[in-house]
């Protein structure tokens, strides 16, 4: 991970590791290693959101640091978050720095490296919002990063509705847009399963009730005449077992979630 505290160190570090001043000056001229801000330098090979939050005097929090553990994101704006800890500055490093500061109570031992899942997941809810956080935290349960223990930490160190998602929170969604859909439909209180098995259709995304498939598609898996096709056929054998198919992208589930809403209910009163 490029976001390691082995990707940095402070001029104190690279001497304790035995760096003469010579050897630090032969590699900043041969691009081995670089200043970041005074007494602070990256290795080569750290990413740019890394280096930008150290430079801006942290290191990537929140959405940053979901995004580089591999969890689930809704948002698609890509601005550095950073966390920093109290009584640590901030270093504007352009004249746009844009990046949003996340004040941290994250031990000093991790000056630069990547704050633990469950304070990633904690600055996710704080920052934006519980549906955010819901994304992130199934995706974390679905890879197996959060155990009991982070997942208590967790519950003891966020607030209510934070709690409820812990609750409600599964770890058999297979996508972000699948957990996005189960958390806005808890509020009708529907017998939800994801990732069910159908002879002849395969795995679908969700069933509601007894005989509604859902599926949510991303672009990418589903974009082209050839995907089209093998989408119409798996519902048709669906439709021949009985069920139906509503198919939904990620435009809709995000943007118009109520005629997505509409579309369920109003199906389930048929």
């Amino acid at each position: 991970m490029c976001t390691a505290d082995e990707a940095f160190s402070t001029f104190q570090g690279l001497r304790e590791a035995g760096w003469t001043r010579t050897d630090i000056d032969r590699g900043l001229a041969s691009g081995r290693v670089a200043r970041v801000r005074r007494g602070v330098y990256a290795f080569a090979g750290a990413c740019d959101q890394a280096v930008a939050a150290v430079t801006h005097g942290g290191a990537i929090h929140c959405v940053t640091a979901a995004r580089h553990e591999g969890l689930w994101v809704l948002t698609e704006e890509h601005r550095v978050h950073v966390g920093v800890r109290a009584g640590d500055h901030q270093y504007p490093h352009t004249d746009d720095c844009a990046c949003v500061v996340h004040w941290d109570d994250r031990p000093t031992v991790d000056a630069f490296g990547i704050p633990s899942i469950p304070r990633i997941l904690r600055e996710v809810l704080r920052c934006g919002g519980v549906e955010e956080f819901f994304v992130a935290l199934e995706s974390a349960l679905r890879q197996q990063k959060i155990g009991r223990v982070g997942l208590a930490w967790l519950a003891a160190h966020t607030n209510e509705i934070g709690r409820e998602a812990l609750r409600f929170a599964r770890a058999d969604a297979d996508s972000g847009l699948e957990s996005l859909v189960r958390w806005r439909l808890r509020v009708h209180a529907l017998p939800v399963r994801t990732q069910v098995s159908i002879r002849n259709v395969g795995v679908v995304d969700l069933v509601i009730g007894d005989r509604l498939i859902v599926e949510v598609d991303g672009k990418k898996n589903h974009d082209g005449p050839s995907l089209r096709h093998k989408d119409l056929v798996r519902d048709a054998h669906a439709a021949a077992q009985g069920y139906v198919t509503l198919r939904f992208d990620y435009a809709l589930v995000l943007y118009d979630w109520p005629l997505v809403e509409q579309a369920i209910l109003a199906q389930l009163a048929r």
